[in-house]
């Protein structure tokens, strides 16, 4: 779909070309040209040429051409995508030596040119349609004439081989315009030339190294394309971006391109990189060349840094401007094409290794997606997009009037005149205003994406703290300047700076780093004076600065994003938990960008697909890149439901039920993953399920917390995995078949690997799989038939408490109604009451023997008398007791809507049940806010002392009368 219409001529050719036209038309039939007989192509004369006097001269000097363009039909026509590797094949097909291929070659682009410029000047091309054909010819000709280049070269000197002797090609790839299908009319192209391997040529008459051959011939590609001869030239060529620029080596083989990007390579080469495409030569080389490079031009984490290196990068373009007087350029001039590209690609360079979306080359593309992910609003998007394809017209038109490179607004009044009318306006007055304020809107928004925030800070504070961190005061001036801002303790804060600087993680950052935390701390300063316990706060947030200092970008993103840092102040001095998180896992940094999100925790309708839309775009077979966007997934979660539950947005069954839904869905995706990769590697396997065909045939069964749906931050996940291949002589269907308790037992090792591994971004979960039958000791992956028979005849009575809360969170829904039927089967027993009480009252008290920490004063809220696990006892006790005259009990596993249960049948009374769902909710709100505060769950006992009793109370009455 196309970003812009046409530019339409104006409608009346001005009486100060009007003489121009007139001019050009005797000429041309002065030179026997036939003036064109279609209206539409007559009525285009007039725009046309006095548009171009490139095209006009051309078609004087050759009436032949526009004969042949209009007969041919490609005048008013535009080109498949193939079309100009076509032409080149044809224009070639006769060639013989280096000269003729040069004349053939600026023939043919004579041609192409004239054609271009016609159909944009006429109206009858957008600007997507008209960069894009440039592109295509410029790589036509570059891939056209290496291809015969190659071919003499080879016959010449013998063939470029690699270690294993197999032949060799040089790689070309297009950076900037040319690389994203952009080129304007009278580019230069920038190019880079690479080859796979060192070895040396063989059957010449010498051998050479492979280096010195695809030298010699990126030369000679150079110079029939770019040498300015008397049919002109085909394309300028610009080799400075190459490794090391005009120093480094004309062509080089990978491994040495890759060394230079990571030892050498800097944040202006990456801005260039975006955009690098493999336009010549050996294609698949070059492909495997640019996925090794990606990891450099766009990296996994928010490399915020780029906003720093692309505003430099811009003032050197704003001191240029100044000192030659260029204002008027629509290029690199304020508002100018060149800050537009700026902004999406600032974007680009922070956000794009985490979102493939924004890896496009193409700056339209990158702004609509940019808008779409609500990085800029809506309207920003739109002007600046307007802005854009504004000025690449000007640029066009400016460029097809002599076919010179130039950006350059006209100061006469002709080239005004030409100017504004080609541009559809009737006079410069009209198209001026209407430039400027393209121009105004796009710089604004440049400004306002560039802004240097720790600059307007400095601007508005009275306070000098960043004399304070760097000690440039006296220790009096420090204390008083703190004090002000909000310090209590200043002396041991003050003291605590000098320690942090003098630290060995401060003195062995990089220059860049350093700089960047200087800019860094008197913004942390004054943020961490505002919040009421600074001396804490500061302690907590630098010692998460010294983790993460290593990579300055995460410093970058803070210093850039006032309100990440107000975020990640207002957490840390809230959570120590959290900082320590934050410390953990950096990335997480992110989620402060946005505190509209971050304080919203998503529905579990919102959690899948997020999930989903992360793992869609990656590759299915890269199991890395899996495992750690699901771990960047469920810690961006944890973290938002944290955040939530600080800021009081959350209670606690939320808190729990989010917790538990963000565990479900990398759950069932993990269980995905290994899915795939196992029927790869041995195809499905076909089982059934009391008698019904079977999807997957496997199942994933949550005990406790998650079963329970109470999980809590940093809980375990209590697994029991299932399967319903238990016929010994089934096989799986693939070309490597294994039986199918194999294929599931290597299911549930895989499934449990992916949650378990530690990575560079920590571990899913810690999983616990010691409810399954016969504990540590029995299989990994049970079958269902098997698995009933053990419930039934072998399982101890805890292992029946257990059931209460387990429930099937992932996997084949015939395996899952076959454990809901054999859990209600064994749920609803009838049982001697009285020695099931005894039994269950055994095992509480073993438990607490063996865990509790109650001591004389304190009260363990989790395992003391009275705590949270005599309630979890006293519901899997009733549950166990009357499910088998009250089968809604087995309806629900979390202990809440368990008490509900109990107290409608009769068991508990009401008054009762409320209180003990009251206390465990009390409880269980006082464990998640002493873990987010890192402290112990042992309490004093006077905390929560009423619910405690009441639990006693009730426990003695239920359960020892």
């Amino acid at each position: 779909m196309s970003a812009s219409d046409p530019i339409r001529p104006a409608p009346e050719l001005p009486d100060s070309l009007r003489g121009r036209l007139d001019h050009w038309r005797e000429q041309f039939e002065a030179a026997g040209g036939a003036l064109p007989a279609d209206p539409l192509i007559a009525e285009s004369l007039g725009p046309v040429w006095t548009g171009s006097e490139f095209v006009a001269q051309t078609c004087i000097r050759q009436p032949e051409l526009l004969t042949e363009l209009i007969a041919s039909g490609d005048l008013t026509r535009a080109y498949p995508e193939d079309a100009y590797v076509q032409g080149i094949d044809v224009a070639l097909a006769e060639v013989q030596d280096e000269a003729g291929l040069g004349v053939a070659l600026r023939v043919l682009r004579r041609r192409e040119m004239v054609r271009i410029a016609w159909r944009d000047l006429a109206g009858w091309a957008p600007l997507e349609q008209t960069t894009a054909e440039l592109s295509h010819l410029a790589e036509a000709c570059i891939d056209g004439a290496l291809a015969r280049l190659h071919d003499w070269q080879r016959a010449e000197l013998g063939t470029p081989t690699d270690r294993d002797g197999e032949p060799q090609g040089l790689v070309v790839l297009g950076m900037g315009k040319l690389g994203a299908w952009e080129l304007n009319f009278s580019s230069d192209i920038d190019l880079i030339f690479a080859f796979a391997e060192g070895g040396t040529t063989q059957g010449g008459a010498r051998e050479l190294s492979n280096e010195e051959f695809f030298t010699r011939l990126g030369r000679r590609l150079i110079k029939v394309l770019d040498e300015n001869i008397a049919d002109g030239f085909v394309f300028r060529v610009d080799m400075r971006l190459r490794p090391f620029g005009d120093s480094g080596p004309l062509a080089m083989n990978f491994d040495a391109v890759e060394h230079y990007y990571q030892v050498h390579g800097r944040e202006w080469e990456r801005y260039a990189m975006i955009k690098a495409r493999v336009v010549g030569g050996d294609r698949a080389a070059g492909e495997r060349l640019m996925q090794t490079l990606r990891p450099f031009v766009f990296r996994r984490y928010l490399d915020f840094g780029a906003f720093e290196s692309l505003r430099e990068m811009k003032q050197m373009i704003v001191r240029e401007v100044a000192r030659k007087g260029l204002e008027d350029n629509v290029k690199l001039g304020a508002g100018g094409i060149r800050e537009v590209e700026f902004i999406a690609q600032a974007f680009q360079l922070i956000r794009g290794g985490r979102e493939p979306a924004l890896q496009d080359r193409g700056v339209l593309i990158v702004l609509e997606r940019l808008g779409a992910a609500g990085y800029l609003p809506e309207f920003v998007v739109r002007e600046l997009r307007e802005a854009y394809v504004f000025l690449r017209n000007v640029e066009h038109r400016l460029q097809e009037f002599a076919d010179q490179q130039t950006h350059k607004l006209p100061r006469d009044e002709a080239g005004r005149a030409r100017l504004a009318f080609t541009m559809g306006f009737a006079d410069w007055e009209s198209f001026a205003k209407v430039l400027q304020r393209h121009r105004a809107r796009a710089h604004a928004h440049f400004e306002q994406v560039f802004e240097a925030p720790q600059t307007r800070h400095a601007e508005n504070d009275a306070l000098d703290l960043q004399s304070v961190w760097l000690g440039n005061v006296t220790e009096e001036a420090a204390e008083a300047q703190l004090a002000a801002a909000g310090f209590r303790d200043t002396a041991e804060s003050r003291r605590f700076l000098e320690v942090l600087r003098a630290s060995h993680s401060y003195r062995a950052l990089s220059a860049q780093g350093r700089a960047r935390m200087d800019r860094l701390m008197p913004l942390l300063l004054g943020a961490v004076g505002a919040v009421d316990n600074p001396d804490t706060t500061l302690k907590r947030a630098t010692q998460l600065l010294e983790s993460i200092a290593r990579r300055t970008a995460y410093l970058s993103l803070l210093v850039e994003n006032p309100m990440a840092l107000s975020q990640l102040v207002k957490l840390v001095a809230a959570s120590p938990w959290i900082a320590k998180y934050l410390g953990q896992h950096p990335l997480l940094l992110d989620e402060l960008l946005d505190p509209r999100s971050l304080y919203i925790a998503p529905t579990k309708e919102e959690l899948l697909g997020d999930l989903r839309e992360r793992l869609a775009g990656l590759p299915p077979d890269d199991l890395e890149l899996n495992m750690e966007a699901l771990r960047h997934f469920k810690q961006a979660n944890v973290l938002r439901v944290a955040a939530a539950d600080l800021a009081g947005a959350l209670p606690l069954m939320k808190v729990s039920d989010h917790l538990t839904w963000i565990a479900e869905a990398v759950v069932d995706e993990v269980l995905e993953l290994a899915w795939r990769h196992m029927v790869e590697r041995h195809g499905r396997p076909v089982c059934t399920a009391d008698g019904e065909l079977c999807d997957k045939g496997f199942a994933v069964v949550a005990y406790g917390k998650l079963g329970g749906i109470e999980l809590g931050y940093g809980s375990d996940l209590d697994l029991v995995f299932l399967h319903g291949g238990e016929d010994e002589q089934a096989e799986t269907t693939g070309e490597k078949p294994v039986a199918l308790s194999v294929f599931f037992a290597r299911l549930g090792q895989r499934i449990i690997h992916i949650l378990t591994s530690q990575t560079t971004a920590g571990v899913l979960y810690d999983v616990d799989m010691r409810l399954r039958p016969s504990g540590a000791s029995g299989l990994l992956v049970s079958g269902l038939g098997s698995f009933t028979e053990y419930q039934h005849n072998q399982a101890w009575t805890w292992e029946h408490q257990a059931l209460v809360r387990a429930r099937v969170v992932a996997g084949d829904p015939t395996i899952a109604r076959g454990f809901e039927a054999l859990r209600r089967d064994v749920l609803s027993r009838r049982r001697e009451r009285e020695a099931l009480r005894r039994e269950v009252v055994e095992m509480r008290e073993r438990m607490r023997e063996a865990n509790s920490r109650d001591a004389p004063g304190l009260f363990d809220l989790k395992q003391g008398r009275g705590g949270i696990a005599d309630i979890e006892f006293m519901v899997q006790y009733g549950v166990l007791s009357w499910a088998c005259d009250h089968p809604n009990l087995l309806v629900h596993t979390d202990n809440v809507r368990l008490l509900a249960g109990l107290a409608e049948a009769g068991v508990i009374p009401a008054p009762e049940a409320e209180l003990l769902a009251d206390a465990y909710r009390a409880f269980r709100a006082r464990t998640h806010r002493l873990t987010l505060q890192e402290q112990s769950t042992v309490v004093d006992e006077n905390e929560l002392a009423d619910f405690r009793r009441a639990v006693i109370r009730w426990w003695d009455e239920f359960m020892l009368s």
